[in-house]
C-alpha cells in the first residue's frame, strides 16, 4: 500500500523485497550508509542483508534508546560517515525505532548540508509515528526534541515483518500513538480500538495503515506545525515532561508509557477546560489504565516537570501550551493551562488505581 505525501516522499506499507532495493539502485547514488543500533543491527539488519549490493556500502551502528538520542552520539555518527568516505551524493538509510529514526534523518540532513535519506521503520512506535512527517531532532538541556529540523526522507518503508523482533513493551509503547491517532482525527478508530484488550495476535497490517493516513493528513496540511500539526501533541506536553523526569530513575518509562499517561491528564484537562464528556473522560481514563498501568507522580517531582513543561518548544508567550479534546476525534489546538489545573490533572491521575 502506498500513501502520497504531497510530492516529497511516499509511504509504502507492506513487505519490503528486491524492487525497493532497485528503485533506490535507479537513482544513481555514489553510496549507501546504513544507520542500525545494537539492536537492528541484530535482529532486523539480516532480514535486507540480501539486497544490501552496493559497492560503496557503510554500516555505522549507534547505542539504542532515549539516554543516547544527543549531540555526543550525532558527533560521533558525523565522524564515522567521514571516515566512511560518504559524500553529498550518497543516500542513507535509518533502519530502527524513533530514537534511531530522529537521530539518523537529523544527522543526514546536516551532514555536509544534507544528503538523501530514507526511514525503514522496526518498530511500531516508528511505524505509526517518528518516521512520517520530517521531524527530525535529538534531546537538549533535557528538553525532548529541542534541537532539530525538519526535512523529509525520500521515502518511508514499513514493512509489518520487524514488529515480530520487538518485546511486548515495545509493541505496547507504540500503541499509545495509534490510540492518539483516533482521539485527536478519527472517532471511527477509536471506538473501534475499543474491541482490543490484549496486543498479542493484533492485524497490525490493518491497523497501521489507517494511524499513518491520521498523520499523512494532518501533516500534508500543515507541515511545519504552524497549527493544525499541534494537535498531534495530544498528550504530550505532560508526557514529555514525565518522559524526561524518569529517564534518569530505575523507573524509566518508554515513550508510549509516559504519553499514555500524559493522555489521561490532559484528557482531565480537557474535561475541565473543554467540552469532553465525563463519561467519555472516564473511558479514557480506564482504556490506558487497562493497556499501560498506572505509574504514581511523586509530588517532589512537580516543580521539575513544571519546569519541563515550560521549556517545551511548542509554548508561546511563556504559557504552557496544550492539545486538548472537545470529543473524541475532535481536537482543539493552542490551549493553556495554569499550573495549578496542571497539578489537577497530575492529582486526578495519582488518584486512578490500576485498572
Amino acid at each position: 500500500m502506498t500513501l502520497p505525501v504531497a510530492d516529497a516522499y511516499n509511504i509504502e506499507i507492506g513487505g519490503i523485497g528486491a524492487g525497493h532495493f532497485e528503485w533506490l539502485r535507479a537513482r544513481d547514488y555514489a553510496g549507501w550508509v546504513v544507520f542500525v543500533d545494537t539492536n537492528t543491527r541484530e535482529h532486523c539488519l539480516p532480514l535486507l542483508a540480501g539486497y544490501l549490493d552496493h559497492p560503496n556500502l557503510a554500516i555505522i551502528e549507534v547505542p539504542p534508546g532515549e539516554p543516547n538520542k544527543h549531540l555526543g552520539t550525532c558527533q560521533r555518527m558525523w565522524e564515522d560517515m567521514f571516515r566512511a568516505g560518504v559524500g553529498r551524493r550518497w543516500c542513507a538509510i535509518g533502519l530502527g525505532g524513533g530514537v534511531l529514526a530522529d537521530m539518523s534523518g537529523f544527522v543526514s540532513a546536516t551532514f555536509k548540508r544534507g544528503i538523501d535519506f530514507l526511514q525503514i521503520p522496526t518498530t511500531l512506535l516508528s511505524m505509526v509515528d517518528s518516521s512520517v512527517g520530517g521531524k527530525l531532532g535529538i534531546d537538549f538541556f533535557d528538553v525532548k526534541n529541542s534541537i532539530g529540523v525538519f526535512a523529509n526522507p525520500i521515502a518511508v518503508w514499513i514493512d509489518p515483518v520487524f514488529l515480530q523482533t520487538l518485546p511486548p513493551r515495545e509493541i505496547r509503547s507504540g500503541y499509545a500513538e495509534i490510540i492518539k491517532h483516533g482521539l485527536i482525527a478519527d472517532a471511527g478508530q477509536w471506538w473501534e480500538l475499543q474491541n482490543i484488550r490484549a496486543l498479542e495476535g493484533v492485524d497490525w497490517q490493518r491497523i497501521i495503515p489507517k494511524s499513518v493516513d491520521v498523520k499523512r493528513r494532518i501533516v500534508l496540511e500543515d507541515p511545519f506545525e504552524k497549527g493544525l500539526r499541534k494537535a498531534l501533541n495530544f498528550g504530550h506536553t505532560i508526557g514529555h515532561a514525565i518522559e524526561s523526569y524518569f529517564l534518569a530513575t530505575p523507573q524509566r518509562l518508554f515513550h508510549g508509557e509516559a504519553i499514555a499517561a500524559g493522555m489521561i491528564m490532559e484528557a482531565w484537562l480537557s474535561h475541565q477546560l473543554d467540552e469532553l464528556s465525563a463519561a467519555d473522560l472516564e473511558t479514557i481514563t480506564r482504556y490506558f489504565l487497562h493497556h499501560y498501568g498506572h505509574q504514581p507522580i511523586p509530588a517532589a517531582a512537580f516543580d521539575t516537570l513544571l519546569a519541563l513543561m515550560q521549556q517545551d518548544k511548542k509554548n508561546e508567550d511563556h504559557r504552557i501550551n496544550f492539545t486538548l479534546l472537545h470529543a473524541p476525534g475532535k481536537a482543539r489546538i493552542n490551549a493553556t493551562a495554569t499550573g495549578e489545573e496542571i497539578w489537577g490533572a497530575v492529582g486526578y491521575y495519582n488518584e486512578r488505581m490500576r485498572e
